[in-house]
């Protein structure tokens, strides 16, 4: 048996999250298409005499690191999946924000899938990975697979996407954490007493990501979690305009944020951006990033 498997694992930005009604089992119906960026946490699944985890980098005070842990309870799942007892110790080095809507914590979850399936040497399929991820959260499917997708259902049923181009992105990133299960439900909240209409990709969207075309994917960005992102923190709103007065294609919350994120022309404008954001004081730090990115790759 390998000593230690690393896996790298991508952010992801939600360039269309369309979100229907609340279902009968508490989750919403959605046309949520992601695309993973080169942000990365680091997950390393080591031998040990019991399921440890232990986390480094910005924020790592705020991820949990009991059997809560989403890379823990990945860990115990694919264990319990080949009959072996989850004795690793699994470290994440953090640079994905916490809680700030880029799928960090389904990252490291997807990440230590991957590592313990090389270190105990399981020979899961992809399908089995993914059936695996899809019982741990609805984004943990994706950071497996990285690249472009559609994901439906409630965002883990996956379909690739084609991107023709690169796209360049900033992310500022808000002090504290939104919980995702507080932002939809005051998505509930706000949208009771209405008809609230079954999700459905949009073409444009779509052609614009083929055609690797930044305007064309400035005008079609949308995620219906925003407004109730704004409402449960509406200083958001301050960063969104500070980026777009700096000269950002496209602004929007990533997800269920606190993070927002900003659509850039090209490379030096995202630096430009990034620097603005942060002397515009609305933002703890703003990083840059490009996208497609791969998933969850063994280093």
């Amino acid at each position: 048996m390998s000593q230690s498997v690393t896996v790298r694992v991508p952010a992801k930005v939600n360039v269309q999250l369309a979100v229907g009604a609340a279902r009968p089992d508490g989750f919403h119906d959605l046309a949520n298409v992601f695309l993973a960026v080169g942000l990365y946490d680091e997950v390393t699944v080591t031998p040990a005499d019991a399921l440890r985890v232990t986390c480094s980098g910005p924020d790592a005070s705020q991820v949990p690191l009991d059997a809560s842990n989403l890379a823990a309870r990945a860990a115990t799942a694919l264990g319990a999946r080949h009959g072996i007892a989850p004795d690793v110790h699994i470290h994440i080095a953090k640079d994905i924000p916490v809680a700030g809507g880029m799928a960090g914590g389904s990252a490291d979850a997807a990440g230590a899938l991957l590592a313990c399936d090389a270190l105990w040497n399981t020979g899961s399929t992809r399908d089995e990975l993914l059936a695996l991820c899809a019982g741990l959260g609805s984004d943990v499917p994706f950071s497996l697979v990285g690249g472009a997708a559609l994901g439906v259902g409630r965002g883990e049923q996956l379909t690739p996407v084609e991107v023709g181009g690169t796209f360049h992105w900033v992310f500022a990133v808000a002090d504290g954490g939104l919980s995702t299960p507080a932002v939809y439900r005051e998505f509930d909240r706000l949208t009771a007493g209405t008809r609230v209409p079954a999700p459905v990709v949009s073409p444009t969207l779509l052609d614009a990501l083929r055609s690797g075309d930044t305007a064309a994917l400035a005008g079609a960005l949308s995620n219906d979690l925003q407004a109730p992102a704004l409402s449960l923190r509406p200083s958001l709103a301050r960063t969104l305009a500070a980026g777009t007065v700096a000269g950002a294609r496209a602004a929007l919350v990533s997800g269920s944020g606190p993070t927002t994120a900003f659509l850039a022309e090209d490379e030096a404008a995202a630096r430009a951006l990034a620097d603005a954001l942060t002397a515009s004081g609305t933002c703890r730090t703003a990083r840059t990033a490009v996208s497609p990115a791969p998933g969850a790759t063994l280093c």
